[in-house]
């Protein structure tokens, strides 16, 4: 899979709390296998391969027109990172009516309110506001 073109034309999907489970289970399973191979890597010295954000979708950056049109009813609403990169963060991307691309962490704000929470999405939709 080349992770700099997509893999399908709309690869848009909502922020739901089974994609905050997923990312959970692939940050445990990156750590799991991290130990692993610092264990194995000890007296090698063998450099990792680090994977690095796509410059094209950087936030405040408009999104490419290579990732095809975003529907219109998730304009305004917290999507899946489509950024490789992000896989393994608890982060969420929102994309405006300009095509702006936004980030936002998934942790709890305040200790309190989590990405779900309609106060928090309300602050987004005024954030993101053009």
């Amino acid at each position: 899979m080349d992770p700099f073109w997509p893999s399908e034309t709309n690869s848009f999907r909502r922020f739901t709390p089974e994609s905050l489970a997923a990312i959970e289970e692939r940050i445990a399973k990156k750590k799991k296998q991290q130990a692993k191979v610092n264990r194995e890597n000890k007296d090698k010295g063998v450099e990792e391969h680090k994977l690095t954000p796509q410059l094209d979708l950087k936030v405040c950056k408009k999104l490419p027109s290579l990732y095809g049109e975003l529907p219109v009813e998730l304009i305004g609403e917290p999507l899946e990172d489509i950024d490789p990169y992000y896989s393994d963060h608890k982060t969420f991307m929102v994309i405006n009516n300009r095509k702006t691309i936004f980030r936002f962490t998934a942790m709890p704000a305040l200790c309190i309110v989590g990405p779900f929470n309609p106060v928090r999405k309300a602050a987004i939709k005024i954030l993101i506001h053009s």
